[in-house]
């Protein structure tokens, strides 16, 4: 195991660790350690899968399984892990520009460890290419490679109670906020 200090970040990488890196939560994080990392090189992270995963699909007469594009989307999430630890990315997102190569070979079932591990093929500035690998007790589960583009985070912008907000959805028109009072308002007439 390669244990190389990256910032404050100190190897294995726990929950609380990925959290500080990606922007993802419960349900949709699905990375839950980082064993390996060699920066700008190579990580290795670990997803456990448990019966209460609420995207298993039912197999016909066998046991539920992780859909791939979970799986997929798993080892995208440890890449981007691999992009985000530097320092210098860590006010960026990785936007997923493509995917090549997927082959899919073997299913995973809940009390299955899954081991992702994320190659750097190329790495520019703002772009890079990575091949992914996942696999159980040592059988490839799925492998593929992933182009991402990196761009700046965006801002959230909370009102504050003082002001109002006014945003269509559809044919809706909704206003939020202590003015918020007439017609189409939350709570207000329509």
């Amino acid at each position: 195991m390669v244990t190389e200090d990256v910032g404050p970040l100190k190897l294995p990488f726990d929950h609380a660790a990925i959290e500080r890196i990606l922007p993802h939560r419960y349900p949709f994080l699905l990375v839950d350690r980082i064993t390996e990392f060699e920066v700008d090189r190579r990580i290795v992270g670990i997803k456990n899968v448990s019966l209460s995963e609420r995207y298993l699909w039912d197999s016909a007469g066998g046991p539920p399984v992780l859909p791939f594009t979970i799986l997929t989307e798993a080892v995208a999430q440890v890449g981007a892990i691999l992009i985000l630890a530097k320092p210098e990315n860590r006010d960026k997102l990785p936007f997923f520009m493509g995917i090549e190569k997927v082959r899919y070979r073997r299913p995973v079932h809940p009390g299955d460890v899954v081991t992702i591990e994320a190659t750097v093929r190329r790495l520019r500035s703002r772009m890079g290419l990575l091949h992914g690998v996942a696999t159980v007790d040592g059988e490839v589960s799925v492998e593929g490679t992933m182009t991402f583009a990196l761009g700046p985070r965006a801002k959230v912008i909370v009102p504050s109670t003082e002001t109002s907000m006014t945003f269509a959805l559809g044919t809706m028109t909704f206003a939020l906020g202590p003015r918020a009072n007439g017609p189409g308002a939350v709570g207000g007439d329509t």
